[in-house]
């Protein structure tokens, strides 16, 4: 269509004034700003709960009906993120990476020098992508979390879908983990607590992610770990209500995502406790866990390892209360995993609390 019009475009400039082209190319089309939802006040909330070293205390903990949050019945408040950008004002600096599904960019305010980053989700996907990209823009625009990476727009140019995002300096947590190889406990217990608050909001808001993993967990320099990429994220409809859909990063899956008939094709709250121990163990050892060296991650080793094998165990120099926290997490009934809510108060949490720049020592070096 571009080509043609472009065609007849240079058809028209080639005749002279007298004898006009007969149809003028179409203009490209303008960046229209998506509609977001009216503004309100968030409810804040605390994470006051008591720990316990009695495993039992934890069942049911993550099941979407039980007790939850604050009673589990609060509706998802709503909060604008318009702030005035526009694609027209923002130029590319530099591209942060690249999928199957797109490309974010690292892009900068023609007038205020802000920056930002641009994911840009290219058009003429299957219907199942569209589906996750208008969940992931829904979530997006819903959600207010300072332990959620904001959105400042959502734009629809011509089928092609872009979201203007907080820009953070630090990177993801892979970045991290590929510079300094692995990462001490003293660094995680700070991403673990951001990360669980994050999860907090949340869980209480009735939204597993479905995707934790080191690339979707980003920092910055101002000591902040946020969650990004909500694109396999679901709301569930009810506190009673279950995902049934089966999608995601599958390393990272917990066993009743990867073994759903042994579940009843159910899984909540729970599966985003497993994905975020694999993820903190990985860190710790440098590697990722379920597989021995040079194993190769396809489906089936990835399969067997995590629904027939033992859960992977922390190394043998972690600290009592890392080695608890991830055998918690870890835990092959989801039942038996802790919430979100819970694990706040686990003395790994708390064993470094009070202790600043952590972040910003754990960023110290690192080049992106």
């Amino acid at each position: 269509m571009a080509a043609a019009n472009d065609r007849r475009g240079s058809r028209g400039l080639g005749l002279s004034l007298n004898l006009p082209s007969r149809q003028s190319p179409r203009p490209p089309p303008v960046p229209q700003p998506l509609p977001l939802p009216p503004p309100t006040l968030d409810s804040r909330y605390n994470n006051s709960s008591n720990y316990s070293n009695n495993n039992n205390n934890y069942n049911n903990s993550n099941n979407p009906s039980s007790r939850g949050v604050e009673g589990g019945g609060a509706q998802l408040t709503h909060v604008t993120h318009v702030k005035n950008v526009v694609l027209s004002d923002l130029e590319k600096v530099s591209l942060l990476g690249a999928g199957s599904g797109g490309k974010v960019y690292k892009v900068r305010h023609r007038w205020t020098g802000k920056e930002y980053a641009l994911k840009i989700i290219q058009a003429k996907h299957e219907v199942m992508v569209r589906r996750q990209i208008m969940r992931e823009m829904e979530i997006l625009q819903i959600s207010k979390s300072p332990h959620l990476v904001e959105c400042y727009g959502v734009f629809d140019r011509g089928g092609e879908i872009s979201f203007v995002l907080e820009y953070m300096d630090g990177g993801t947590l892979a970045d991290v983990l590929k510079y300094h190889k692995k990462i001490g406990e003293r660094y995680l217990a700070e991403v673990t607590k951001q990360v669980l608050l994050g999860l907090l909001y949340l869980h209480k808001h009735k939204i597993v992610h479905r995707d934790i993993k080191p690339s979707n967990l980003l920092l910055n320099r101002k000591q902040e770990v946020k969650i990004a990429d909500f694109g396999v994220s679901t709301v569930l409809a009810n506190t009673l209500a279950q995902c049934n859909s089966f999608v995601g990063t599958c390393a990272y899956m917990s066993p009743e995502r990867f073994d759903p008939d042994g579940n009843g094709g159910e899984y909540g709250y729970a599966a985003d406790i497993w994905s975020l121990g694999l993820t903190l163990l990985e860190c710790a050892i440098g590697r990722f866990p379920c597989l021995q060296p040079g194993e190769k991650p396809d489906w089936p080793t990835l399969m067997y390892a995590i629904c027939l094998g033992e859960p992977p165990a922390p190394p043998s120099d972690a600290s009592p209360e890392f080695r608890d926290f991830i055998i918690l997490c870890l835990q092959k009934e989801s039942a038996r995993r802790p919430s979100a809510e819970m694990l706040l108060s686990h003395p790994f949490v708390r064993k470094y609390e009070g202790q600043p720049g952590v972040i910003s020592a754990l960023l110290q070096g690192l080049v992106l």
